[in-house]
């Protein structure tokens, strides 16, 4: 097996694991997934191709800049605290057409499209969200882990609440 399929192999593999365990609601796994100084963003357009820049600058859609930022979200949805997460939508995510760029020993970048079915219980209405994704990737003693994941929102114009389930 050459190294850039393995590289493929495991990147799909963390990949399809974090969708897997966003649409389980195994909050805890999926957390695990994150490295401790893990960068979590999804910019905002600002033009019709154009994505904001700087996310301590410029409007994000979400911005985390460490573990912490998604471990106190995930505090607030399990809590109830977040009336807005009350009930979680089911969700069911697709992420597609992975490729891994960057190989290092220690490092990777896999770039991926993805699509994630919500159904609101309020509403009784579904939502279908989709976009980019690139995720880099660290090598722990615990194995890969996510270091960065930048999510791109094709379809920005909202009609429910966004939150991370929905990426």
């Amino acid at each position: 097996m050459t190294d850039l399929v393995k590289a493929l192999a495991e990147a799909s593999q963390l990949l399809y694991r974090e969708a897997y365990y966003l649409d389980a609601r195994r909050w805890d796994e999926w957390l695990a997934q994150f490295t401790d100084d893990c960068e979590f963003w999804m910019p905002a357009w600002k033009g019709e191709h154009e994505l904001t820049e700087n996310p301590k600058r410029e409007i994000s859609l979400i911005y985390y800049g460490s573990r912490a930022g998604l471990e106190d979200r995930v505090w607030r949805i399990r809590s109830g605290q977040s009336i807005a997460s009350t009930p979680v939508p089911r969700t069911t995510h697709t992420v597609n057409n992975i490729l891994v760029e960057d190989v290092g020993a220690d490092s990777m970048t896999a770039l991926s499209t993805w699509t994630a079915h919500c159904f609101f219980h309020k509403t009784n209405k579904t939502e279908v969200f989709f976009g980019d994704y690139r995720h880099t990737l660290r090598r722990t003693a615990d194995g890969w882990k996510i270091a960065r994941k930048y999510v791109v929102l094709k379809n920005d114009y909202v009609p429910t609440m966004l939150d991370i389930y929905n990426i």
